[in-house]
């Protein structure tokens, strides 16, 4: 290997893990939606980085990195999840997701039965709530899951109408 190569993979590598860094939190939150007990937060989150190692070289910018990394995250956790052949019901915190979410916060638990109700949604509707409550546009989210602007809009509304009755029975 000659010089000038190695140093591309030193460089490529550093820019990997600033970029791993960065979304750290993002990708764990992704992740900790699709958790199962034959499924650990970890193994996830390792199945998540690994495949935005492999296809890091070959990324374009043709949209935002965080665009990308959360299209690599929710396919890598939804095909993890159909090779597992079961869709969870309910999750519990790990001692992982307990070190990104402060127990000494007031809205801990309230984010607690948050999670929990969203985890009894499908798959689709799960992902597209998460990308809601990080913030992201109807436009990004359209982008990220392939729907168009209007049916993410009305997901958006059903989900949450899903989410109030789901409160209402507890």
């Amino acid at each position: 290997m000659d010089t000038s190569k190695a140093q591309i993979d030193k460089s490529l590598e550093k820019e990997f893990l600033s970029v791993i860094r960065s979304y750290e939190r993002v990708i764990y939150k992704v992740c900790y939606l699709y958790t199962t007990p034959n499924a650990t937060l970890n193994d996830l989150y390792q199945e998540v980085v690994l495949n935005i190692w492999k296809a890091f070289p070959k990324f374009r910018a043709e949209c935002k990195i965080s665009t990308w990394i959360y299209r690599i995250a929710l396919n890598t956790c939804i095909s993890f999840i159909r090779k597992e052949k079961r869709t969870p019901e309910y999750v519990t915190l790990n001692p992982e997701v307990n070190t990104i979410m402060d127990e000494n916060d007031p809205i801990h638990d309230m984010l607690k039965q948050l999670y929990n109700m969203i985890n009894r949604l499908g798959q689709l509707d799960k992902s597209i709530i998460l990308l809601y409550l990080e913030e992201h546009s109807y436009e990004e989210i359209a982008e990220i899951t392939g729907l168009t602007v209007t049916n993410v809009a009305t997901k958006i509304s059903r989900i949450k109408d899903k989410l109030k009755k789901m409160k209402k029975e507890e």
